[in-house]
């Protein structure tokens, strides 16, 4: 397998409060890994420190073999992130948000089309690309944030609470897409 997000005694603590505790932890190439526990237990933490928004206090991690405190730039061009509150500009539209998300990952412009199409098709966006991201339902605005995550057709996805505030069948939808996501990247039969 390839491993493609690893930790080893990975560490975190707040004001001498410990949030994490030496994690070590491999992911290869199509694993899909949730993190379950109470509020305070470390998940969005230990998910933080592997998009590099926080530095651990101990520890290292690897992205696709790249060492992300030593060389962030280029660890973060494999990684795909949305964090507990996804990133959206309200005032913009669908299509333009995307095409911006593209541009931030450095995709050469003439295949932000392509991926764009491809991203919507794959979050159910078709429709809604020309509207502005304000007027969307909160599903609506979870699937965007999911495509910003994803329009760069990143190895390593990283979804914080991709569900929250969904209702049942957009909860369905959302973990259909996650698990389409771990197929095409060698895992989840």
């Amino acid at each position: 397998m390839d491993a493609l997000a690893v930790t080893k005694n990975l560490t975190r603590s707040y004001n001498g409060r410990c949030a994490l505790d030496h994690l070590d932890l491999t992911l290869n190439r199509g694993d899909v890994l949730g993190l379950l526990g109470p509020n305070g237990a470390g998940k969005s933490t230990t998910l933080r420190l592997l998009s590099g928004e926080l530095a651990p206090d101990e520890g290292n991690i690897h992205l696709c073999g790249i060492d992300l405190q030593q060389q962030p730039e280029q660890a973060k061009q494999c990684l795909g992130y949305l964090p507990e509150q996804p990133p959206l500009l309200l005032e913009q539209q669908v299509d333009e948000f995307l095409g911006d998300c593209a541009r931030l990952h450095r995709m050469p412009k003439p295949e932000i089309p392509d991926a764009l199409d491809r991203v919507k098709q794959r979050c159910g966006l078709e429709q809604v690309g020309r509207r502005l991201i304000r007027n969307l339902s909160k599903g609506f605005r979870q699937r965007v944030g999911i495509a910003q995550a994803i329009i760069h057709d990143p190895a390593v996805v990283i979804l914080d609470e991709p569900t929250d505030g969904l209702d049942p069948g957009q909860i369905r939808e959302v973990r259909d897409l996650i698990q389409a996501l771990a197929r095409e990247r060698g895992g989840v039969p």
